[in-house]
């Protein structure tokens, strides 16, 4: 089957879902995404490495780079093979230059882990055409109705849904750019990461 070369659009934090995030790969040269509700850890692990965030002590998708660094194995791509009853599969195609083997993997963390090693992403076309939303300009407001797709990524066992709450005015609007920046700062010292992206959620909004 011929893959699709995929790359990080969006990651946005959900205001209906306690927890969850919105992870949105978008089809490089095409114009479909494909969204997948991820938790929060994970979505922070994605969030960290994008930004360039430098937490004190290593994440653990930092521990596996630097191990797989160190026994010379790399991580040469991302695929994401498989969706059933709405969880997508994905696998780590891994190479030491000598021998290449697959291991099944959460979507989450291998995205994580493909930011972390710059590492491709694809998938199926038949995955965005039973997933993926297909969308007519560059304008990413899509990114707000996505949050109730059923979609996740795959997890040993299927996780009950989070209970929904109501939309909620963001904590950090009533600060100016200048404490903004200050407080996630000080929340990325605090490896507080989950607060930090809701503050980087809060700025981009502000700079969109």
């Amino acid at each position: 089957m011929k893959k699709i070369k995929l790359d990080i659009v969006g990651l946005s934090y959900s205001q209906t879902q306690s927890g969850a995030y919105a992870l949105v790969l978008g089809e490089i040269g095409g114009n479909r995404r494909l969204p997948i509700i991820i938790g929060g850890f994970e979505a922070q692990a994605i969030a960290v490495e994008i930004e360039k965030m430098q937490p004190s002590r290593p994440l653990t998708h930092d521990l596996f780079k630097t191990f797989a660094d160190n026994f010379h194995i790399n991580v040469q791509e991302v695929l994401i093979y498989n969706l059933i009853d709405g969880i997508f599969f994905a696998k780590l195609i891994c190479s030491d230059g000598e021998k290449t083997i697959e291991l099944d993997s959460r979507t989450s963390d291998a995205v994580a882990l493909a930011v972390r090693f710059g590492s491709p992403i694809y998938t199926y076309d038949f995955i965005m055409d039973a997933a993926g939303i297909i969308i007519e300009s560059n304008d990413f407001a899509f990114l707000e109705n996505i949050e109730n797709l059923p979609q996740k990524e795959n997890t040993l066992h299927k996780e009950p849904e989070p209970e929904k709450k109501k939309q909620t005015k963001s904590p950090y609007a009533n600060l100016n750019d200048e404490q903004l920046e200050a407080t996630l700062n000080k929340a990325i010292e605090a490896e507080q990461y989950e607060t930090a992206a809701k503050i980087r959620d809060e700025i981009e909004r502000r700079k969109s």
